[in-house]
């Protein structure tokens, strides 16, 4: 088949769409079909892709102009439809970015079904914010764009039921994520994490638990911050590695409030990780923990869970359930006082943490096989 995705900017630091989308394309290709990769921004999109390689996805740069509303270039249009026209299907990625709205009419005026990709945004928490900009442009455009959708894409069913309300008459279908196991099957060990961050990971009789992801508020940062200071005043020991960037103004706001409440010792910030250093670090720490708002996936769960790293998060997570049958993760309300016990009873635990690790990997390694979740991919492409 040959398939053209849609995703305006590609660069690793904007969180785990970005590299859902990557993990896409490259499976499909692998599997011997024609992908083309559409964007604005290709800052990481894989260097082989740029130069036309066989079993590769193409990439190719769209441009356009106007800020309230931007809009494709004509020239862009032209570059689009010329290959659209022996598409089988067009897939696109968030519902909030109009091109998408604007490439799927292209699309529909050639007989190109087209699939919408919704990356948890039309989840409860998410459209609590900034709900009356998203109300409208559901109004103007929005709704017919996803009513219309041969399939509105949802990664789990707890997705697909907080969403489903904003398009009535639209169909969904609960895909999981692509998860590429090839960097998870043989874990390197901890002690590559040990030596690159040494000057912040602690001695190995310290607890040490961690958060990786993208810094955003909807991730419980400050929660984060306030159970650290909880556990420190109830006399625990243990240290917190924040790993991970986001605007330069919340950053600084997350570092100012660890400073004043003289948490330095028991929080560090790392920045940006990623390759063999990020899976060594899972590797090294005790427990990941992510208090989030919202999630509809999730990499870093199934991440951690991968490196035999047992989890603590909330039931902002669409896959919730899935993570607790796993055997891997712990579930707790987003409240200081029910993370400071989460935490409290896995680390004084080391023979029920030792399990979680085992099942939770055992299950990714078994629920997260590529070619069992690509054939759902390939089976929704050849249904439209």
């Amino acid at each position: 088949m040959k398939i053209i995705h849609y995703m305006a900017r590609v660069s690793l630091e904007d969180g785990g769409v970005v590299r859902a989308v990557l993990d896409m394309c490259q499976a499909l290709a692998n599997r011997g079909h024609d992908v083309t990769l559409f964007t604005f921004c290709d800052d990481d999109v894989p260097q082989q892709w740029k130069s036309s390689h066989a079993g590769v996805p193409k990439v190719v740069q769209l441009n356009r102009k106007g800020k309230l509303w931007p809009k494709l270039t004509a020239e862009s249009i032209e570059v689009f439809r010329k290959q659209l026209v022996d598409a089988d299907a067009l897939h696109v990625h968030v519902p909030w970015d109009v091109t998408c709205a604007e490439l799927s009419r292209i699309a529909k005026g050639m007989n190109i079904p087209y699939i919408v990709s919704i990356h948890g945004m039309l989840d409860d928490w998410s459209m609590r914010q900034r709900h009356a900009k998203k109300r409208i442009y559901l109004k103007i455009a929005g709704r017919q764009f996803l009513e219309e959708a041969a399939a509105v894409h949802c990664t789990a069913q707890a997705e697909k039921d907080q969403a489903c309300k904003w398009y009535p008459k639209g169909q969904s279908v609960v895909v999981p994520l692509i998860f590429d196991l090839a960097d998870y099957e043989t874990l390197p060990g901890p002690e590559i994490a040990r030596q690159k961050f040494a000057s912040v990971i602690p001695d190995q009789t310290t607890p040490l638990l961690l958060f990786l992801s993208r810094l955003h508020i909807k991730k419980g940062l400050e929660l984060l911050i306030d159970t650290a200071q909880h556990l420190r005043d109830s006399g625990s020991s243990f240290k917190i590695i924040i790993a991970g960037t986001g605007e330069k103004a919340y950053e600084q706001q997350l570092t100012q409030l660890v400073n004043a409440r003289k948490l330095t010792e028991h929080i560090s910030f790392l920045g940006f990780v990623t390759g063999i250093e990020k899976v060594s670090l899972y590797e090294a720490a005790d427990i990941f923990i992510l208090p989030t708002s919202q999630e509809n996936w999730g990499f870093v769960l199934i991440e951690a869970l991968a490196c035999g790293t047992p989890l603590i998060t909330t039931k902002g997570v669409d896959i919730w359930p899935e993570l607790v049958s796993s055997g891997g993760a712990v579930i707790a309300d987003a409240t200081v006082d029910a993370m400071a016990e989460a935490i409290t009873s896995l680390i004084q635990d080391d023979a029920k943490l030792k399990s979680m690790g085992a099942k939770g990997r055992d299950w990714v390694l078994e629920n997260m096989k590529l070619d069992k979740i690509l054939s759902q991919y390939e089976k929704l492409y050849s249904n439209i």
